[in-house]
């Protein structure tokens, strides 16, 4: 059973930075590697929307909310993916959650990264 683990949320400020983290268990790295991972947001009461994606190869793409300003990265090896968050505002506040861009992984716990002064 494929298990994912988000960390690395927490407050800050606007205009400020985070790193999240999103660690796969339950499969094998390769396995890992075939899919294209994705970090999700959802705020309360609000549709789970599609933040950044990113292949094996390396290519990522971003929703335009966020473009310039969060960058999505994986390491296979260590079937951990990334996603570094700066300049950070209000309207970023949300759960973070990880999985497959086609949602193909049990859902996590998520991560809850609030933007506030």
């Amino acid at each position: 059973q494929v298990q994912l683990v988000e960390s690395g949320g927490g407050l800050v400020q606007p205009g400020g930075s985070l790193r999240l983290s999103c660690a796969a268990s339950g499969t094998p790295g390769i396995m890992f590697s075939f899919h294209i991972m994705a970090w999700y947001r959802q705020d309360p009461g609000k549709q789970r929307e599609l933040v950044a994606d990113i292949n094996n190869g390396g290519n990522a793409n971003y929703a335009d909310s966020v473009k310039g300003r969060f960058t999505i990265s994986r390491d296979n090896a260590k079937k951990t993916m990334y996603l570094q968050m700066n300049s950070l505002k209000p309207e970023d506040t949300a759960v973070y959650y990880c999985n497959t861009q086609d949602e193909s992984f049990p859902w996590g716990q998520g991560t809850q990264v609030t933007v506030s002064s």
